[in-house]
């Protein structure tokens, strides 16, 4: 199968490869992993960021700081596998199993979906009934029709419209969360010491783990390998391979910075506006109390900010479904039959009245159980000579990519252990 059938098959019948980009400069290459950044900065990363400060104020920001340089790593290796192979991660696993194989694996990949999918479109009806008082079940549907104007964008306007409405959308997540803390009392000498690794008790190990299993997501990885190809495309040339490279390095950590500092500034407006206030463990409570300790104002910004999340999340992916299924299944499906099928449960449990707090909290176990089938096979095919010739992983890369995928399994081991047997 061609490349370019493939990046057909992941924007579902879109305009393919977009290779001819100009590339005399370097910030023009710059915009997959901006894309891939809205996975950071989706409803799960708030839910568990607001109550990790409303709970241990300043204590976790290092989880936050060490999540980021992890999800430098991951994401850049994502990149640099789909630059250097001409195929994504999807493909190469699809490439490399038998039909049964890849069944189950595409099967594991869509219950995650599912369940970034339930974050998402919650994280936007909550958004929707926090600004206009709409029911959470009409916000999804809402949050739905709107992801498929986005992925319309996409298919329709090439790869590079979308990275900027998503470049977009991240800026009003950045401005709706990281504009409140100017009016925010933050004790910035005990936030400098939140820097320092330390723990308070099982229930700060479950929410360490959490915010890292919404930190790291397994779409994001799966996503970058096919957002790097599908903008620049396959190339033979070492010489362009290597400035594609460069130009993605930065590019991960432009957006990552970015990305990153919206979830610290989430965790410093809770710390410093919600210790003490009941009710902060479910998105509607902080944000009333946030309105509550620092006006109406700045409750209308914060839910802005968590409605362009909710919105730009669940667009990324449903991209990222139509990948791993392209891949894994060499199966064309157009997005607008993704998007359906993925919101049919997120629907089902605004519909039936499920504590979305609850439903947020599970989406994120299931997510954590989804992260090593995504992380381990990446380290491990760009560590290998035979998938990657020249462009290898050098020890000091092949360490940190080996080291980052056995933290996140171990932390989000203890997010399924700690939430299923209910440790404090």
């Amino acid at each position: 199968m061609t490349r370019e059938s493939v990046a057909e098959q992941s924007t579902g019948g879109g305009t393919g490869i977009r290779s001819s980009a100009p590339e005399r400069r370097l910030l023009w290459l710059i915009g997959p992993a901006f894309v891939a950044a809205i996975a950071y900065v989706d409803p799960g990363n708030v839910a568990a960021n607001l109550t990790a400060g409303a709970q241990f104020r300043y204590l976790l920001v290092w989880v936050l700081i060490a999540a980021n340089v992890m999800a430098v790593v991951v994401q850049y290796l994502s990149a640099k596998l789909g630059l250097v192979t001409g195929r994504s991660l999807p493909e190469l696993l699809g490439d490399r199993m038998p039909r049964a194989g890849r069944l189950l694996y595409w099967a594991q990949a869509e219950i995650i979906a599912a369940a970034t999918d339930l974050a998402e479109v919650i994280g936007g009806a909550i958004a929707l009934q926090i600004l206009f008082g709409l029911p959470l079940l009409a916000g999804g549907v809402i949050v739905g029709a709107v992801s498929m104007v986005l992925l319309a964008v996409q298919s329709r306007r090439g790869q590079r419209t979308f990275e900027f409405v998503m470049m977009g959308l991240l800026a009003i997540i950045t401005i709706g969360f990281v504009a409140s803390l100017a009016v925010s009392p933050v004790d910035w000498g005990e936030a400098v010491a939140g820097i320092v690794p330390r723990f308070d008790g099982a229930r700060s190990v479950l929410l360490a783990a959490s915010m890292l299993g919404a930190t790291v997501m397994p779409h994001a990885v799966y996503l970058h390998s096919t957002l790097a190809l599908d903008r620049h495309g396959a190339s033979d040339d070492p010489v362009r391979v290597r400035r594609l490279l460069r130009a993605n390095r930065w590019d991960v950590i432009f957006a990552l910075i970015v990305a990153g500092s919206v979830n610290v500034a989430m965790l410093l407006l809770a710390a410093a506006s919600l210790p003490g206030v009941t009710g902060t463990d479910s998105i509607e409570g902080a944000h009333l109390a946030i309105t509550q300790a620092l006006g109406p104002a700045v409750g209308v910004v914060f839910g802005i900010g968590l409605l362009a999340s909710g919105l730009a999340s669940t667009s990324v992916g449903c991209y990222a479904g139509a990948a791993v299924m392209s891949g894994l299944l060499r199966v064309r499906v157009p997005l607008a039959l993704r998007r359906l099928v993925t919101l049919a449960p997120a629907l089902i449990v605004l519909g039936v009245g499920v504590d979305p707090t609850w439903a947020l909290v599970i989406s994120q176990v299931v997510l954590s159980i989804g992260i090593p089938f995504a992380v381990v096979p990446l380290v491990w095919f760009t560590s290998r000579r035979s998938t990657m010739g020249e462009f290898v992983n050098r020890i000091p890369l092949r360490v940190a990519g080996i080291t980052v995928a056995a933290a996140i399994i171990a932390l989000n081991g203890a997010l399924i252990g700690l939430t299923v047997f209910g440790l404090e």
